[in-house]
């Protein structure tokens, strides 16, 4: 196929600049992850504002990132892209039992469908704490979104979860709250605001 032709020159053309690029040859995991945090960025803003031809091409970029740790990791004998496929593909596998596995598709709605994934992830991870996993890097409103979801789950009921405190009253408790009302809505708080300094901009600019 020639999609399967175009990933491996891809990569070997990867191999090479690291093999022959001075500047490319001098990075690491660590020094390289600013790059890939600005790529991901710029590849939210892509999906933003809905304009296919610019999503491409940071898809691009953010898929020379991973093929550049993927690099760097066969270099130093820490594995390889083909390992890195394979334990993805893996993970899929295990985790949509409803289309690999022996769970019924039939009827199943798109939360249905998360709660399962969800589940097998929780069998896997085992987790001890409803933080343990989670990036503190993120940012804020995921963050929250995604600490009020593993409580929900810890509780073992599909109510909303309390955010703590009923009687906090500050900036902090009112914007959980709002994460949680968000979610109630089943909303993405992120995504939300996002999309509402996105307006307030365009309607400044518009002015």
């Amino acid at each position: 196929m020639s999609g399967d032709r175009d990933v491996l020159e891809f990569l070997a053309v990867v191999r090479r600049l690291r093999a022959e690029c001075p500047w490319k040859a001098a990075q690491t995991h660590r020094s390289l992850a600013r790059y890939l945090l600005e790529e991901c960025h710029e590849t939210l803003e892509a999906l933003d504002t809905g304009d296919a031809v610019h999503l491409r091409e940071e898809l691009g970029d953010l898929l020379l990132q991973v093929f550049l740790h993927a690099a760097i990791a066969e270099e130093t004998g820490e594995f390889t892209m083909a390992d890195v496929a394979a334990d993805v593909t893996a993970k899929m596998v295990r985790r949509n039992p409803h289309v690999f596995g022996d769970v019924d598709a039939a009827g199943l709605d798109p939360a249905a469908v998360n709660e399962v994934w969800e589940a097998r992830k929780a069998e896997e991870k085992r987790r001890t704490s409803v933080t343990e996993g989670l990036a503190p890097g993120l940012p804020a409103l995921l963050y929250a979104d995604k600490v009020l979801d593993r409580l929900r789950r810890a509780g073992g009921g599909g109510a909303p979860t309390s955010t703590g405190d009923p009687a906090g009253d500050g900036i902090g408790e009112r914007l959980l709250a709002l994460v949680a009302e968000a979610r109630e809505q089943g909303a993405d708080p992120e995504q939300e605001l996002r999309d509402a300094v996105r307006r307030l901009v365009a309607l400044r600019d518009g002015d």
